[in-house]
Order: structure tokens, then sequence, then C-alpha cells
């Protein structure tokens, strides 16, 4: 999976590539834990994700507690956020078009 990473000030925006499911996640995990120790907010922008696995649902999960609930998800697709709307995710992030 490709992941792009840039900063904006103490906000991490990641911009991950095709599937977040058990293969690619782990590299999501990566990219999260190589971020720096002052990052206070992630922006994760799922413009070019095409789907999201239980695996991937962990990840994002694991970003949301690494900056105490700063993360905005941008450019969901429907059907992602259906899926995150049947785990109950949708009512505890920021999701935004």
């Amino acid at each position: 999976m490709n992941i792009e990473v840039t900063m904006k000030e103490e906000t991490a925006v990641l911009r991950p590539e095709g599937w977040l499911d058990t293969e690619t996640a782990p590299a999501l995990g990566e990219a999260l834990d190589a971020l720096p120790a002052d990052v206070k907010a992630i922006e994760l922008d799922c413009e070019k994700l095409a789907y999201v696995s239980s695996a991937g649902l962990r990840q994002i999960v694991a970003a949301y507690k690494k900056v105490n609930g700063a993360l905005t998800l941008r450019h969901v697709s429907d059907e992602i956020r259906h899926v995150l709307t049947m785990t109950g995710l949708a009512s505890r992030l920021t999701i935004e078009p």
C-alpha cells in the first residue's frame, strides 16, 4: 500500500491508496508509528481508498487514540462511510467531505 504522509504544522495528513485490509493495514500502522511525537491531529484523506476491512478499522481506531480523538477523515466514499456507520465509528469520528 502506498501512503503519502505530509505535515501541516502539527497535523499529519495521511493519504492511503487502494485497499486497507489485513495485508495492507500494517503499513498504515507503521506510518502512524513513524509520525513525530508532537503530532496533535491526524487527517486521513480517503480519496484514493477503495475498501476498509476490520483490520483497517483497527488502524483507524489506533489513529484516533494516538491523537486523543483529533482525527478527521476526508473524502470518504459512500461504501466506507457505510462500514463506519454500521460499526458505530461514524458517530465518534469527524468525517468531512
